[in-house]
């Protein structure tokens, strides 16, 4: 894959922690975007589950580009062309959908599809892809499973999403086979809707200080 599906997965492993982003109006995507980068949470993936995805994606890019903005739960092609008009940065879909990453892959768009068996990471191999979401991380058998399931495929990373919180999150960041972990539990749906931003800023500070924290031993 090309160097910037390199670059960004580095950057996503040093960031750690990507928040996993709901937004159902536009217009919470500044407020949202400047807690996080106050708090030295400089990413965020917005998920295309709402039709305030793309706007919102491109308020984020045009007005913090230093926020690594990438879409979510990208389901089709036209989402994938939506996001990447909007400016994100990256793809990341809960699946392993050929279509999606061969389309991706053949224009040199970053994609991050999910994976939680050996076929899926092995179809991603094959296209060049060895930094790959784990999702859905807790239910497929949390940190065990990818330690157990990574041993014949050392060079793969994961950015495990699905059940992680900051009580969690450590144990995962602690495996050699984990760039980063996916999260929402600091940007939480009704925390946003109801305009609480300081109090998502003071979450993410907490998500940082633990790896922080934890980096440091």
């Amino acid at each position: 894959m090309n160097n910037e599906y390199r670059d960004i997965a580095a950057r996503l492993a040093e960031i750690a922690i990507i928040p996993v982003i709901k937004l159902d109006n536009p217009e919470h995507a500044s407020p949202l975007a400047e807690a996080l980068e106050k708090a030295g949470l400089p990413a965020a993936e917005v998920t295309f589950r709402t039709d305030a995805a793309a706007r919102s994606i491109e308020i984020i890019s045009e007005k913090f580009p230093g926020v690594l903005t990438g879409a979510g739960t990208v389901l089709t092609i036209d989402q994938v062309k939506s996001a990447v008009d909007s400016g994100a940065r990256f793809i990341v879909s809960p699946g392993f959908n050929p279509r999606i990453v061969d389309y991706c892959v053949d224009r040199g768009i970053p994609v991050y599809p999910g994976v939680n068996n050996p076929s899926g990471i092995e179809a991603a191999l094959e296209r060049g892809l060895d930094v790959l979401k784990f999702f859905p991380a807790e239910a497929s058998g949390g940190i065990k499973m990818i330690n157990a399931m990574s041993a014949p495929y050392g060079k793969v990373k994961f950015m495990a999403t699905g059940g992680i919180n900051a009580s969690n999150l450590i144990s995962y960041l602690e495996s050699p086979y984990v760039a980063a972990c996916g999260g929402s539990w600091m940007v939480k749906g009704d925390l946003i809707n109801s305009g609480k931003f300081d109090e998502i800023e003071k979450l993410s500070v907490e998500a940082v200080g633990l790896v922080k924290t934890w980096r440091s031993k």
